[in-house]
């Protein structure tokens, strides 16, 4: 560049323009997740059949850490997140939501499932079925595993254990 004044005066513009930007106050500390946050995010888990909860068409979520509205595993993959972040965790088989379990596969007779629910109900399998829990305050699920004519077998695992999960989040809010 040739040394003429319009040079001269852009270079000392450059220049003044540098030294504002260097000695400019940060921007404010972005939030950050932290036990206990309060959170509003987009988020899809996914395992290798595919989506199993996805938000992004919707409605954001809104939940708290610490509260069992998430896997602990989860909760640890968002620490430290900064407010705004979209990014997608991958967490190995098992991590996320524990390894399956044989236990957690039951049946049960076709006589109690019409003592407590709806005598006429018809099972098919992949179907997943509520069930109250001991105290009544709450609900578990089981998928459908095998229908006889006296029984039928539910799997009471999370459709996600043992497997590898994808967690997409898009953290909007954090408090």
């Amino acid at each position: 560049m040739t040394d003429t004044p319009s040079n001269k005066a852009l270079e000392a513009a450059k220049t003044a323009l540098d030294t504002a930007l260097d000695t400019a106050p940060d921007s404010a500390p972005s939030v950050r997740v932290q036990p206990g946050s309060f959170l509003t995010l987009h988020y899809r888990l996914s395992g290798p059949a595919g989506d199993i909860i996805n938000t992004f068409d919707d409605k954001p979520a809104t939940l708290s850490l610490g509260t069992g509205e998430l896997s602990p595993a989860l909760e640890a993959k968002l620490l430290g997140l900064a407010e705004g972040t979209r990014t997608t965790l991958q967490l190995a088989p098992g991590e996320a939501f524990g390894e399956r379990n044989a236990d957690m596969l039951q049946w049960v007779s076709k006589k109690i499932l019409a003592e407590f629910g709806d005598p006429d109900e018809q099972y098919t399998e992949g179907e997943v079925v509520q069930f109250p829990t001991p105290d009544g305050t709450g609900r578990y699920a089981g998928a459908v595993r095998q229908v006889r004519e006296d029984a039928v077998l539910f799997d009471f695992n999370h459709p996600l254990a043992g497997q590898p999960v994808a967690f997409e989040v898009h953290l909007i809010g954090v408090l």
